[in-house]
């Protein structure tokens, strides 16, 4: 074959690909690879930026640098941030000036990932070449690879679940709403005793893309960049909806919970019938903690419910890239995702598919359903793209802010 004069370029991601079309061999030279990043990594500090505003997940990841250090030789900083954007700042402006990365690993998704992935920041692709995303439920969890209607593209690698939940004391409320319009009919039968967070709390935002998403005539515009007239269209049943609605709940809709915990209060004093929540295992978690009582239920609407993946995403100008996809593998193994998901631990729902485990890593996760737990998940419906979001605030503002 003549190849004068012409050059070829083959990625990391190429290269694992291109082997593993010749699957003993390719399996193998893959394995070693991923095995040289590894013996890279030694040594190496990974910067991981992450959130801190809870207690229980700073203990987890402190709980991952120790595993690191013991079995990678990798240290693991907790960078402790009370908001994400201030690390993709960060970074934009150290790229801008050339400067060598402060951050190695971020916990991201959504705009920040967004506007990350546009403006060039992240390393990458990485994520599916990493070992354990074999193990990732990609087809039950679609938005382990869709991240606000924006394609992952192997720039960030899965990390957990959050789904639209609801809950109530099944002792007051046996057989729950599970649609919009069953909800408007509990409204109507216990006025007063249904209500949502005022948005832009972004529980009552994401109670509002519901009702837009099971209102609208074609939910296929909801991962589509939309304007203002389009969006006034596409909404004329969600607001037919929230009319109806409104007159029925606490106050008359006349006012609204400021946040999804007073809600939760509310419930817990007996002033409301249902909660909810974007963590499908917090009522389980208040019920551990005596918050709520044993007969707490749980549920998801059968049509499906509004949830996203957060992930974790490597800086394009970080120091440690090796260990950083590392720790990015380990967070996705069956110990570190079980341990994640233990209610007493942290409770955030795994990204694995149970069936491509081992028996022995499947006992890792607990089968026994809590108090509290869902008990018939329903499908995760993926976040509308991010234009939609100001124009829903927006417009509730508008018709019910006064």
């Amino acid at each position: 074959m003549e190849t004068t004069g012409m050059t070829f370029t083959l990625t990391r991601r190429g290269l694992i690909q291109l082997l593993a079309a010749t699957p003993l061999a390719g399996r193998a030279r893959a394995g070693e690879v991923w095995d040289g990043i590894v013996a890279e990594a030694r040594g190496q500090t990974v910067y991981f930026n992450a959130w801190a505003g809870s207690p229980q997940i700073n203990a987890y990841i402190a709980w991952v640098g120790e595993a690191l250090q013991r079995r990678h030789d990798i240290r693991l900083e907790h960078v402790k941030l009370a908001d994400t954007a201030e690390a993709v700042r960060r970074v934009r402006d150290e790229v801008t000036a050339g400067r060598a990365g402060s951050a190695d690993l971020l916990w991201i998704n959504g705009e920040n990932f967004r506007v990350m992935k546009a403006e060039k920041l992240l390393f990458g692709p990485f994520a599916e070449d990493l070992p354990n995303f074999a193990l990732v439920d990609i087809a039950g969890k679609p938005t382990t690879r869709i991240d606000f209607a924006e394609a992952t593209a192997g720039l960030e690698s899965p990390w957990g679940m959050a789904q639209l939940t609801f809950f109530a004391d099944g002792a007051k409320l046996p057989t729950p709403p599970l649609s919009m319009p069953e909800l408007l009919e509990l409204a109507r039968s216990a006025p007063g005793r249904i209500t949502y967070p005022a948005p832009p709390d972004f529980h009552g935002t994401t109670f509002i893309k519901q009702a837009l998403a099971e209102t609208m005539a074609d939910r296929a515009l909801l991962p589509v960049q939309i304007d203002r007239q389009a969006f006034t269209e596409a909404a004329k049943p969600l607001f037919e909806f929230l009319d109806a609605l409104h007159p029925e709940l606490w106050r008359h809709g006349k006012q609204f919970p400021q946040t999804q915990a007073q809600m939760t209060q509310m419930l817990a004093d007996g002033e409301l019938l249902v909660g909810l929540t974007f963590n499908p295992n917090e009522p389980a978690n208040l019920v551990a903690t005596g918050t709520l009582p044993s007969s707490t239920i749980a549920w998801q609407n059968r049509g499906g419910t509004i949830g996203n993946t957060h992930f974790v995403a490597i800086p394009v100008n970080s120091t440690a890239r090796q260990a950083a996809q590392v720790t990015a593998n380990f967070l996705l193994s069956p110990e570190a995702q079980a341990r994640k998901a233990d209610l007493a631990i942290w409770g955030d729902p795994t990204v694995l598919d149970m069936a491509k485990l081992t028996p022995e890593d499947r006992a890792l996760f607990t089968s026994a359903a809590a108090p509290g737990s869902v008990t018939q998940p329903a499908p995760a419906i993926p976040e509308p793209h991010g234009s939609w979001v100001p124009l829903i605030e927006a417009a509730w503002l508008e018709r019910y802010g006064a």
